[in-house]
């Protein structure tokens, strides 16, 4: 029980907020590519893969980031940071999530199979990105945007320009969210040298952080006009709109704590998008 405690620590078992912040997007883009009536077994696939290789990336993340976790407070007692679990006994791990979610991936078809493949490559680079991209944040918004493209795929068997619109959005909100997130670890990071969007913007990053939240929700909404989509969308993103008006409020000061808060918020703003977009399917089907 011990190393389940353990393994479940590793993949961040007990905050969901990562999957979240994964799933609403993708789950956006399945019912949009559906004309909003995706396959129950898609729904599944999604939502299950999304875990499983949210909890994956986690554990390469660590293996990949454990020396420099030990000089952050706030991580310096993850599993592989401590010693408690070794690098390869987390690599196994993430390979055995990796292999289940690709083994749903392969009940789809060819084209979202290798959107798959670049989807894993492009997520295990990003931990090394810290060390020599200035926004690695916006690195992330690909890796983390990736479900957009591949719901499209799996839906109609071809990706066209709406999913890399989409894409771009939603690059946008990573781009907000994890800088907040980066702002909790600025003094360490600067102490340990790696890159952040939070050092880089430097005392413009709640401008940047507000800037990228704008074009996020500019791009959803002009994708929600193009499509003619009917009210209860408008609704969902004048409901993000409004939340993210309140994280400026938590991150203006700066304070760790509260950008902190503000980055675990962010999955609700997801949500209120996805519930917009399921709703105005569902009165105009």
């Amino acid at each position: 029980m011990e190393r389940l405690r353990l393994w479940l620590a590793l993949i961040r078992w007990d905050k969901p907020v990562g999957s979240l912040l994964l799933l609403w997007p993708s789950l956006s883009a399945l019912w949009i590519a559906s004309d909003g009536r995706p396959s129950w077994w898609l729904v599944v696939v999604f939502i299950a893969g999304t875990f499983l290789m949210r909890s994956a990336g986690c554990a390469v993340n660590d293996v990949a980031d454990r020396d420099f976790d030990r000089a952050v407070r706030r991580t310096a007692q993850r599993p592989v940071t401590s010693g408690k679990v070794s690098s390869r006994e987390a690599l196994l791990v993430g390979a055995a999530l990796a292999l289940a979610a690709f083994g749903l991936v392969l009940t789809t078809n060819l084209l979202t199979i290798q959107m798959s493949v670049a989807a894993l490559l492009i997520a295990i680079a990003y931990p090394y990105t810290k060390r020599w991209l200035a926004l690695p944040q916006a690195y992330l918004g690909v890796a983390f945007s990736f479900g957009i493209p591949m719901a499209f795929a799996a839906a109609r068997g071809e990706v066209p320009l709406l999913a890399w619109v989409l894409l771009l959005g939603n690059l946008f909100w990573v781009l907000a969210y994890d800088t907040e997130y980066a702002m909790v670890d600025r003094e360490d990071d600067l102490k340990v040298g790696i890159k952040t969007s939070a050092i880089t913007f430097g005392r413009a990053d709640v401008a940047a952080v507000m800037a990228s939240y704008c074009a996020y929700i500019a791009l959803w909404a002009a994708v929600g006009w193009a499509l003619q989509l009917s009210w209860p969308y408008f609704l969902g993103v004048a409901a993000a709109a409004a939340q993210a008006g309140y994280h400026y409020t938590l991150i203006r000061e700066r304070d760790p704590a509260q950008c902190f808060r503000a980055f675990r918020l962010n999955h609700y703003l997801g949500l209120a998008m996805f519930v917009g977009v399921v709703c105005a399917y569902a009165i105009n089907p």
